[in-house]
C-alpha cells in the first residue's frame, strides 16, 4: 500500500510536524508514504495531486492550501477511484461529492476551527482585561480554517472593549513579516498603538514580533506588546510561551496520522466515518492565563502613546 500525503508547506513548523507525522504512521503500519510540499501555491498542490493520482495511490490526504479546490480534488480522486481525506478545510457541498462514488473513502479530519478562534479570543480576554488594540494576522482569506478561525474569535470578542486591524498572511514567518511590515510604513500605529499581536499561527507571531522588534522606534514604542498564536507544537509554539516569546498558543494536534490511520482501516476494513474532530487547548491554560492578565494589568502603567481609556 502507498499513500500521498500534500501539505501546503514545508516552512511552517505545524506543517513540519504533519508531514513528521505522516512519515511515522505509515512506518508504524508498514506502507509507503510521499509527502508533496505545494509550497504555498495552490496551483501547485493541485498540479501535483493530479500527478501523484497517475501512480495509482491506495489514498491521497490533502489539506489544502485554500478551499477553493477541495470539490475540484474530491471529484477527480474519487473518479480515479482513491480514496481522499482533507486535513483542516471543509466544504459546503461535499456531502453530494461523496454521494458520487459512495463506496470510495472521502473523509474530513480537523480540529474545530471556530472554536479554535474561541479559545484565543479567551486568551485575549484574558490578557486585556480591561480591552485594547489587537493587531491580528489571519491565513489566506479563501482558506476554510482563516474563515473559522476569525468567525470565532469575532464571537468570543463580542461585547469586550478589544478592537481589531486585521491583516493577511499566508500561514508562515516570512508572510507576516512582510504585512506587518507594510503596515508598519503607513504610520497607522503612532495614533493606533498595538496592545496584543494576536496570529492564526505560531509562525506568523514570530514573523509579525520580528517585523516590531526590527523597527527601532516601533520596538521602543510598544515594548509591552504581547503576542499570541496557533499551533502550539511542543518544541515550537510551547517551547516560545515558555520563553517569554509568546504569551499564548492554542494547541492544535497533527490531523495527519489520524487521516492516514482511518483511510488504512477503511482500505482493509471497509468502514470509515465521515468526519473526525480532534481536540484542542490553551497553552498555557485559561485559568492560568487569567491568572497572568489580572497579575500583568495591576503591574501595568499607562503609556502617553496609548489612547485607549
Amino acid at each position: 500500500m502507498k499513500m500521498v500525503v500534500s501539505l501546503p508547506d514545508q516552512e511552517n513548523e505545524y506543517q513540519l510536524l504533519q508531514a513528521a507525522d505522516a512519515r511515522a504512521t505509515a512506518a508504524r503500519l508498514g506502507f509507503d508514504v510521499d509527502v508533496l510540499d505545494a509550497e504555498s501555491s495552490p496551483v501547485l498542490q493541485i498540479q501535483q495531486i493530479f500527478k501523484a493520482t497517475r501512480a495509482d495511490p491506495a489514498a491521497i490526504v490533502v489539506e489544502p492550501f485554500t478551499s477553493d479546490g477541495i470539490v475540484r480534488i474530491a471529484r477527480h480522486c474519487l473518479q480515479a477511484r482513491i480514496a481522499v481525506a482533507f486535513l483542516n478545510a471543509t466544504a459546503a457541498d461535499i456531502g453530494s461529492v461523496r454521494q458520487e462514488a459512495p463506496d470510495v473513502p472521502l473523509l474530513i479530519v480537523s480540529s474545530d476551527q471556530v472554536d479554535i478562534g474561541r479559545v484565543q479570543a479567551r486568551q485575549l480576554r484574558a490578557l486585556r482585561p480591561t480591552g485594547g488594540h489587537v493587531l491580528y494576522i489571519q491565513g489566506p482569506a479563501t482558506a476554510s480554517a482563516s474563515q473559522e478561525r476569525y468567525a470565532g474569535l469575532r464571537e468570543g470578542l463580542d461585547g469586550s472593549d478589544i478592537t481589531l486591524t486585521v491583516l493577511d498572511g499566508h500561514w508562515t514567518e516570512s508572510s507576516a513579516f512582510a504585512a506587518v511590515r507594510s503596515w508598519l510604513r503607513l504610520k497607522l500605529w503612532e495614533t493606533s498603538p498595538v496592545d496584543v499581536v494576536a496570529a492564526q499561527d505560531d509562525s506568523m507571531a514570530r514573523g509579525a514580533r520580528r517585523a516590531i522588534e526590527t523597527s527601532p522606534e516601533v520596538a521602543a514604542r510598544w515594548a509591552q506588546v504581547e503576542y499570541v498564536g496557533i499551533d502550539g507544537v511542543p518544541d515550537v509554539g510551547q517551547r516560545m510561551v515558555s520563553e517569554g516569546q509568546l504569551a499564548a498558543t492554542v494547541v492544535m494536534p497533527s490531523n495527519t496520522g489520524p487521516a492516514m490511520e482511518a483511510l488504512y482501516r477503511a482500505l482493509r476494513e471497509g468502514t470509515l466515518p465521515d468526519s473526525i474532530s480532534l481536540a484542542t487547548r490553551s497553552y498555557p491554560d485559561e485559568s492560568e492565563l487569567a491568572r497572568i492578565g489580572r497579575a500583568r494589568a495591576k503591574r501595568r502603567k499607562p503609556s502617553p502613546a496609548v489612547l485607549h481609556d
